[in-house]
């Protein structure tokens, strides 16, 4: 039973499926920074009144003060994190976009065809000529 495992394991299928699943959770917290730290704080700076997406919430029960913090606003009741949901619908969009390029890419490596071999060169005329007499000779037989 070890050893079936360990052929399981260790097919190619297998170990390029356990890379893509760290080098996807990698490469998803690079989006979520790159979204956070750099796409939000642009969007902010471009709207009137600088939009913080990360304070975009409705409160669902309770009041707090404008201009009080979504980690503050949770404390004193539910909260409808719109904010959040927006930045998290901006990675996913980001991801999806960038899998795709991926996937076309690998598609476009599949459908090369590898460069066609040479047709190989005729025999010589004497091994033709003594390739029809066998063939004529193996014919009369």
């Amino acid at each position: 039973m070890l050893k079936e495992f360990r052929e399981f394991a260790l097919k190619g299928n297998v170990m390029d499926l356990a890379i893509g699943v760290i080098i996807g959770a990698a490469f998803t917290k690079l989006v979520t920074a790159v979204v956070d730290d750099l796409i939000n704080p642009i969007i902010g700076f471009a709207t009137p009144g600088g939009l913080d997406f990360s304070n975009i919430y409705v409160m669902l029960r309770g009041t707090v003060p404008p201009g009080t913090s979504l980690v503050d606003a949770r404390k004193v009741g539910p909260a409808f994190a719109l904010g959040d949901f927006v930045s998290v619908i901006i990675n996913f969009l980001i991801l999806a976009f960038i899998l795709f390029l991926m996937v076309k890419g690998m598609n476009k490596l599949r459908r090369e065809k590898p460069a066609e071999a040479p047709a190989p060169a005729a025999p010589p005329a004497d091994v033709q000529l003594l390739t029809e007499i066998r063939d004529l000779l193996a014919a009369k037989r």
